[in-house]
């Protein structure tokens, strides 16, 4: 009471400049203190949220480097005795993601819990290019195709979220949920499966150049796998985004394969039956 008479009395005193009752100066001047309490809340919110991202956005400029090395490696394949050092170059590439785990649990220490998906798209162009790479390190080695938990493996996200989806609209598939219900640090779907997507575009340069060295059978398994993959993204309903721009583009790839072995075929180079 004693501060709003002292306000007062300094505003009467400007009476004459001042073309206002008093007591509607005061009001003004308490509305003008409440909004800036109110708009210094928001500025320390948004000087906190950029002091995350920040750091957010230098870890994910390490997991991009330790991306290209792990990239840079797996390319040995297309060398001409790239074939033959197969698992040399597979052992090398799993020691890097070592360094990869380190930066994913430092990533999740940054992120603020159940705010996973706010600050996702800072790291999800490289998880992408990390799935890839760990899809092709699996395939090098087994032929087979990673599955999501595995990924998670490679990445150091033990405990992963795996939403539910839809399979041709009729088959519901419901996956392990992390251990942990407040974790929900994780590997998206959608990066997971573009990931897979890159792979096929990988193995239709692998396929090109295996029959280039002579090494004829591998465009046939080559071609087989991505045929596999085809089929199982078809039962996927895929909305009109990027996941579904990057399934367009496996048609293309699997034809760009089926050409090389139709190519090795009528040359004689593999048996018909087996092509």
């Amino acid at each position: 009471m004693e501060i709003k008479n002292t306000i007062l009395g300094l505003i009467r005193t400007l009476d004459t400049f001042v073309q206002l009752p008093s007591e509607q100066i005061y009001n003004l001047i308490v509305m003008a203190q409440n909004h800036f309490e109110i708009f210094s809340v928001f500025q320390k919110y948004m000087e906190e949220e950029e002091i995350v991202r920040d750091s957010i956005r230098s870890i994910c400029k390490e997991l991009e480097q330790a991306s290209r090395e792990i990239i840079t490696i797996l390319q040995g394949v297309h060398k001409p005795k790239g074939l033959s050092q197969i698992s040399a170059l597979c052992e090398k590439g799993r020691e890097k993601f070592s360094n990869v785990k380190n930066l994913y649990e430092s990533l999740k220490g940054k992120v603020p819990t159940d705010e996973f998906y706010r600050y996702h798209e800072h790291w999800r162009f490289v998880t992408q290019r990390l799935v890839f790479s760990a899809a092709f390190i699996v395939y090098l080695e087994s032929k087979k195709l990673i599955e999501r938990e595995e990924a998670a493996e490679f990445l150091g996200i033990n405990d992963y979220l795996l939403h539910n989806f839809i399979l041709n609209n009729f088959y519901s598939f419901s996956f392990t949920v992390s251990a942990d219900p407040a974790d929900a640090f994780h590997v998206e779907l959608d990066d997971f499966l573009i990931g897979l997507l890159l792979l096929a575009e990988e193995l239709t340069r692998l396929s090109l150049n295996c029959a280039t060295y002579g090494e004829y059978h591998r465009p046939v398994e080559i071609s087989e796998f991505v045929s596999e993959m085809n089929v199982g993204f078809r039962l996927l309903n895929l909305k009109n985004d990027l996941l579904r721009k990057k399934f367009d583009g496996l048609k293309y790839n699997l034809k760009k394969i089926e050409e090389v072995v139709y190519d090795l075929s009528i040359r004689g180079l593999i048996p018909v039956a087996k092509s």
